[in-house]
């Protein structure tokens, strides 16, 4: 989790939401990435994503069944969904958010009865951390905003 929070802050640096992800595989780092919606223009763009593609592409399989996914924020539906369907395993995270968290706060797609799939779930690991670098962020942004630059 720590070098997920590592991503966070660089994505936060560059201007991008502070959320960052790895892949771990036993004791090896498969991916690792952060938010890149605002750089690469692309809304599917969230650090989840990334270091799932990534997982899949080096494992020549879409199937994570051997993965634990770190991510410093709870996943939302669409990165909860992509979960799902790469069979990761495990799912760890650090703050949960209750605006669109779907491993626990809003809804819970990660362990849903009815899909195919479920992770186990591990919330609030570094949430204190993964929490204030997401407030830093959106502190600054507002701060920013208020001189109508």
């Amino acid at each position: 989790m720590a070098r997920a929070l590592e991503c966070a802050a660089a994505a936060g640096f560059r201007g991008e939401v502070p959320v960052g992800a790895v892949l771990v595989s036993g004791e090896r780092l498969v991916a690792e990435s952060h938010n890149r919606t605002v750089t690469d223009a692309d809304p599917t763009g969230h650090a989840e994503m990334y270091v799932l593609r990534r997982g899949a592409a080096l494992q020549g399989d879409f199937r994570l069944i051997d993965a634990v996914l770190y991510v410093t924020l709870e996943p939302c539906a669409m990165c909860a969904g992509a979960i799902v369907l790469a069979r990761v395993p495990r799912v760890v995270f650090g703050a949960s958010d209750p605006k669109a968290g779907m491993a626990g706060s809003l809804g819970n797609l990660l362990q849903d009865p009815r899909l195919n799939h479920r992770c186990d779930v591990t919330p609030g690991i570094l949430a204190d951390r993964s929490a204030a670098l997401l407030r830093r962020f959106f502190r600054a942004r507002r701060g920013a905003g208020a001189g109508g630059a």
